[in-house]
């Protein structure tokens, strides 16, 4: 009867429909597109490695971390490889094509350090870093720059107005945390000094034994830190991927939870659409009520049907919803590239939740239905 109720009156249905429909989809799409988003972030912290402890220098005029200083993080039990590193904007040219890119300019151990890999020749030696040879490794976004069809490796590039020779180029490593790996030029830490003309390390990685002496290596640094530079916390942070994966899960988990709470309001708005629509239909059927009354309907038969119908309602809204939720996040995706994780939890809880809906703002529509009496019900035009 239900089904038959909603199949004569298919456009009101559809329309009371449309609020949980919307809402449906909405929660599906914006959860998918967050914890997406969230998954992202995660993958991007762990390509730069799960072992890695960074030390970043806010002020380098308070913290004048030299180069002679990060020797005595190498000694640190717990401690494998470190890598100080200098940094900036050089202008690069091949010819009468030039572009704007970073500059690092580190030690030989940033290409283990950091968990990269050469696509061509060789990475920076400690004989370059010693001798303050011109070399320097290209990313593959700056290599496709400034030598579209050729090899690099062996030819010579103008920085900042001074030559220097490529010797290797770094496989693709992508964006991570908003900022493209492969638009980069990587010299020697000594050479990149005199580029930027600053002789304070700005950042030190520095590579853990394992994933297991990780926090063992994270006081050992701060201690060395606080040895080195005494009520100076405030000027530098050391920090490494967990902790950092941690603080960039619990936004993007905030900020995924925020967006399903937005979206589930239009999930109350349908189902005040759904209240709407079952009060106009109990007075419509005023009199088929007192008719059913008259001949043996009791309250509770009469208070089933209508909510039987509201629930048919918002279940079907649930259900169109919930398809048509998968299938936008899949075209967002494909349309615009970004990363979706679709949650059966949620897809289900979204459904339970309409059918919930279908409930509560059901009851007082069917309530009224029951309360009718008979004889006034079948007086009623």
């Amino acid at each position: 009867m239900a089904i038959r109720s909603i199949r004569s009156n298919k456009v009101r249905a559809f329309l009371t429909m449309l609020g949980i429909i919307i809402g449906v989809a909405s929660v599906i799409v914006l959860v998918s597109l967050g914890k997406g988003s969230s998954q992202t972030v995660k993958n991007q912290i762990s390509n730069l490695g799960t072992n890695l402890v960074t030390v970043n220098i806010t002020d380098t005029d308070s913290v004048d971390l030299k180069e002679k200083d990060t020797e005595k993080f190498g000694t640190l039990s717990a401690v494998k490889n470190i890598s100080p590193s200098v940094s900036g904007r050089v202008t690069v040219q091949n010819g009468t094509v030039s572009a704007q890119t970073a500059l690092t300019g580190t030690n030989a151990d940033y290409l283990s350090v950091r968990d990269l890999k050469l696509d061509q020749g060789r990475f920076l030696s400690d004989l370059d870093v010693e001798f303050r040879q011109k070399t320097a490794v290209l990313g593959s976004d700056t290599a496709q720059t400034l030598f579209t069809r050729s090899n690099p490796v062996g030819q010579s590039i103008n920085v900042d107005g001074t030559s220097f020779k490529v010797v290797g180029v770094l496989a693709s490593k992508g964006s991570s945390m908003g900022q493209s790996g492969d638009d980069v030029i990587i010299t020697p830490i000594s050479t990149a000094q005199r580029l930027t003309k600053t002789t304070s390390i700005q950042t030190m990685y520095i590579k853990a034994k394992s994933e297991r002496v990780l926090s063992a290596a994270m006081l050992e640094v701060q201690g060395t830190m606080s040895r080195l530079f005494p009520k100076k916390s405030d000027d530098y942070s050391v920090v490494n991927q967990t902790d950092l994966m941690k603080t960039m899960s619990s936004v993007s988990d905030t900020m995924t939870l925020l967006l399903g709470g937005i979206a589930s309001i239009s999930l109350i708005v349908g189902g005040i659409g759904i209240m709407n629509i079952m009060l106009v239909s109990v007075s419509e059927r005023t009199k088929e009520i007192g008719i059913r009354k008259a001949i043996g309907a009791n309250r509770r038969t009469i208070l089933i049907q209508f909510l039987i119908e509201a629930i048919v309602l918002s279940s079907l809204g649930g259900i169109i919803g919930a398809g048509a939720g998968l299938g936008i996040a899949k075209l967002v995706s494909l349309s615009t590239g970004m990363a979706i994780s679709y949650s059966m939890s949620v897809t289900i809880i979204s459904f339970l939740f309409s059918l919930i809906i279908g409930v509560v703002f059901g009851v007082f529509p069917a309530s009224k239905a029951s309360r009718l009496h008979p004889i006034q019900a079948l007086r009623y035009e």
